[in-house]
């Protein structure tokens, strides 16, 4: 079974998980693997949860709600306090992430500036990288102007998670293009096991379990590194990501 079908189906039953906090989420790039992870564990933590459709999605899921493309530009409030986004490649899934909207790298600023102006406070932005290549600087800091701009606006919380990507990811295209995605994938050798890709339902996971634990913690931006990320995922993830956050 797909893993979009997964997630949804998993969620059916129930509003929200016992002892989950009433709060509405964005999910912005619900497709793709990773995208739909973090959309059926965000089913399963908040009591209501939009996901940005770029077409419609019919669902009688309780606590789902297909959130058009049109509602999130119009700049009204949607009450909801928390946001994802997600950016992820696409993959093979005929045609069933279609409905969900991809969001594009260059069209971050847009959208969080969107999501503040439905009245979000606190956004977690997925970033995938290739581990081999990403340099030490940008692991606790900012990749582009960009993500610069996001931390400007006005949100009381900004992460920002560094997430490696697999190797094998994007496979299709040009013949160019899989000699590149093979070369890279022969570079995760020589990347330490701290900084290697997570599976999908366990980044989601802790993606989630991040943004519950935000309000408690200082306002301010962050860089969640790859390598905080594999040690939440090793144990005692709550006591890790809370101690990171500076949560008392």
């Amino acid at each position: 079974m797909d893993r979009l079908e997964q997630a949804l189906r998993g969620a059916r039953s129930t509003a929200a998980a016992p002892g989950a906090a009433l709060e509405h989420a964005i999910v912005v790039g619900a497709g793709g693997a990773l995208g739909s992870a973090l959309l059926g564990e965000a089913l399963a933590r908040f009591q209501t949860v939009s996901a940005l459709v770029a077409g419609p999605l019919a669902s009688a899921l309780r606590g789902f709600v297909a959130l058009p493309l049109q509602a999130l530009q119009a700049g009204k409030p949607l009450g909801a306090a928390v946001g994802f986004i997600v950016f992820e490649r696409a993959r093979h899934s005929h045609g069933r992430d279609d409905a969900f909207v991809r969001p594009q790298p260059h069209e971050l600023p847009q959208l969080a500036a969107a999501l503040e102006a439905a009245g979000v406070k606190r956004l977690l932005v997925v970033v995938p990288h290739s581990p081999a290549l990403l340099p030490q600087a940008l692991k606790a800091g900012f990749a582009s102007a960009d993500e610069a701009a996001v931390a400007a606006l006005g949100f009381e919380q900004l992460l920002l998670l560094r997430a490696a990507q697999p190797a094998g990811a994007g496979t299709a295209g040009s013949a160019l293009q899989r000699l590149a995605t093979w070369w890279l994938g022969q570079l995760r050798w020589l990347v330490p096991l701290r900084e290697q890709p997570l599976r999908a339902v366990t980044l989601a996971a802790l993606a989630v379990q991040l943004a519950r634990l935000l309000p408690a913690a200082p306002p301010g931006t962050r860089v969640v590194p790859p390598e905080l990320l594999w040690q939440a995922s090793q144990g005692d993830a709550e006591a890790v990501l809370s101690a990171w956050l500076g949560r008392p």
